[in-house]
């Protein structure tokens, strides 16, 4: 028992040096797979957005985020996953293939001002800790999100 204590204490160290370094730093969303699962879509060749995000998606919510898919204005401590896969096709169907970034907004309005109260941050393949985004947030994210200002800068929506 105390190796496995000793063992997360070490695994763990990593990230909390980077959060403490950056108190602005978006967290890793533990468990996002089983929080409410808002929708999937796949972006194919010839989308505007494929260089960057194609592939096959899965928008996740936790509790406080579906409080603002239902009402509208997300509340502090919103978190929305979108889950980037490659698409495989196979037998005719398309398929998940392997995870090619975590992406996450946190809702929290004092810690981020600047981008509508969200903090961005993505999560590069299957890992917890290696960041794609980082303090470029305003420019790698919020600045595409700022067309969905109407929406609380969230593109996805709930479907009942």
């Amino acid at each position: 028992m105390k190796r496995l204590v000793l063992a997360c204490a070490i695994a763990a160290a990593p990230m909390a040096a980077a959060l403490a370094a950056d108190p602005q730093a978006v967290p890793y969303p533990e468990g996002y797979r089983n929080w409410v699962h808002v929708k999937t879509m796949v972006i194919n060749p010839g989308h505007p957005l494929y260089e960057a995000f194609g592939g096959m998606h899965h928008v996740y919510a936790n509790a406080k985020a579906m409080e603002g898919y239902r009402g509208g204005r997300f509340p502090d401590g919103a978190v929305i996953v979108f889950d980037l896969l490659e698409a495989k096709t196979a037998d005719n169907a398309v398929v998940e293939g392997p995870r090619k970034v975590v992406g996450v907004m946190h809702k929290d309005g004092k810690r981020w001002k600047d981008t509508g109260g969200w903090g961005f941050e993505g999560f590069k393949g299957d890992s917890k800790g290696d960041r794609a985004v980082g303090k470029n947030a305003a420019s790698a994210c919020f600045e595409c999100h700022t067309k969905q200002r109407d929406r609380d800068f969230v593109f996805s929506a709930w479907r009942p």
